[in-house]
């Protein structure tokens, strides 16, 4: 679920960036889809440090 929303989160703050910058379409689409990966990365990281600490 953190993974889930980390992309989506991404996807929007990427999109939101390139349009900031006067980017076109593909440029948003382009920085949605690379901050999208970076998110789900961390995203990821995230949840496996939370499964490791609840295990416990």
């Amino acid at each position: 679920m953190i993974v889930l929303v980390a992309a989506l989160t991404g996807a929007l703050i990427g999109g939101y960036t390139a349009r900031k910058r006067g980017g076109n379409r593909l440029d948003m689409a382009q920085y949605a889809a690379g901050y999208a990966l970076a998110f789900v990365v961390v995203g990821l990281i995230a949840t496996v440090l939370l499964d490791r600490s609840l295990r416990g």
